[in-house]
């Protein structure tokens, strides 16, 4: 007689496929959904991205939180750390380095940063740039930009800001002045003086619409506030600069803004001039790699400039861009998909997203 309660058995789908799945391809970010699996034969229960070799599928269980899987009797692996715990203390550490070299007036040294973490070098050199997205000297090389800026803006001489901000020569400054502040120290302390920003307005179909450029390029593009709002946000950035209206000179790129927001097909593609520090202009870089019609998160684009761990850091960079849409900060959601702040409104960046998937033929 036929055993018919095995073949039955068999017949079972197994309800964890996807999840199973997941642990097999280490996927860190399954579309199934957050979970952790527990080995038996171990006793450890692990993120499904966890470097260690999969178990076998009959001594694998699955719990939706930590909670739940010490509930069943397992400790949380050491590798992968599923409770976040070792992550917590390394970005404790990284964050201790951060405070050090901020207070600090000269760059402190790779081993004295890793020795006051308690960590070697190597280790912790990796975590930093996990963590921050740059390393610990391009961190310092940003900290006395932001010092020099200030002493610019405050009007000090450019000698005296330059030695006050730490470095030891003008000639490390001027010799890369993109690297240091996107433009050269004595155009930031005169807050963009000497320089022209021609503008031009329009109406758009998400409202007023501002475009600003400098001789290098698309320097502001703003929309959705009234035109003095959106000079004021201009001149905030170039506060002394000569700012005049040119909408002839303008009228190609205006015309190619008011069409994006009305009926968006392609991508912007302008002259710009995109002034920023380094690890801003990389994450700019890699919004503007973002396909037509498509959104990443601000988990996916830290992993796409190589800092998986600055999801931070890569949203301020993105709350700092001058110019939307040619720079598509609107493209960037949360991680669950939902739509996150930006600067001209929950409401146009809905907008803006639907029009682009409609434009993309999905």
């Amino acid at each position: 007689m036929r055993d018919t309660s095995s073949l039955a058995l068999a017949a079972t789908p197994d309800p964890d496929t996807d999840r199973w799945a997941a642990v097999l391809a280490r996927d860190p970010s399954p579309e199934c959904g957050t979970f952790l699996y527990a080995v038996t034969t171990q006793g450890v229960f692990c993120r499904p991205g966890c470097p260690a070799r999969p178990p076998l599928r009959r001594n694998t269980r699955f719990f939706d939180d930590a909670t739940a899987a010490e509930a069943a009797g397992f400790r949380a692996c050491r590798r992968c750390d599923p409770k976040g715990e070792r992550a917590a203390i390394h970005a404790a550490a990284i964050r201790a380095a951060c405070d050090l070299i901020e207070v600090s007036e000269a760059v402190p040294s790779l081993a004295a940063l890793a020795d006051r973490a308690g960590y070697a070098r190597h280790h912790f050199l990796r975590l930093f740039k996990e963590i921050t997205g740059v390393t610990p000297h391009s961190y310092a090389q940003s900290v006395r930009a932001r010092r020099l800026q200030a002493a610019l803006s405050a009007g000090d001489r450019v000698a005296e800001a330059v030695a006050g901000a730490g470095y030891g020569s003008e000639s490390r400054v001027y010799g890369a002045p993109g690297q240091v502040l996107g433009m050269t120290p004595g155009t930031a302390r005169r807050g963009g003086e000497g320089e022209t920003i021609r503008t031009a307005t329009a109406d758009s179909a998400l409202g007023p619409l501002m475009v600003g450029a400098t001789e290098k390029g698309i320097c502001f593009i703003g929309f959705a506030e009234d035109f003095a709002s959106l000079e004021g946000d201009l001149r905030q950035r170039f506060p002394k600069a000569r700012v005049e209206p040119a909408p002839e000179v303008l009228a190609e790129a205006v015309r190619q803004v008011a069409a994006f927001l009305d009926e968006p097909k392609a991508a912007l593609a302008l002259p710009l001039d995109l002034r920023g520090t380094a690890f801003q202009r990389r994450v700019w870089e890699a919004l503007q790699a973002i396909p037509f019609g498509e959104t990443r998160s601000y988990g996916e684009m830290a992993r796409a400039i190589g800092a998986p761990k600055a999801i931070r850091a890569v949203a301020r960079a993105c709350a700092q861009n001058h110019v939307s849409l040619a720079v598509p900060c609107h493209r960037v959601v949360g991680a669950d998909g939902d739509l996150t702040g930006y600067r001209w409104g929950l409401a146009r960046k809905r907008v803006l997203l639907a029009k682009e998937r409609a434009g993309r033929g999905g």
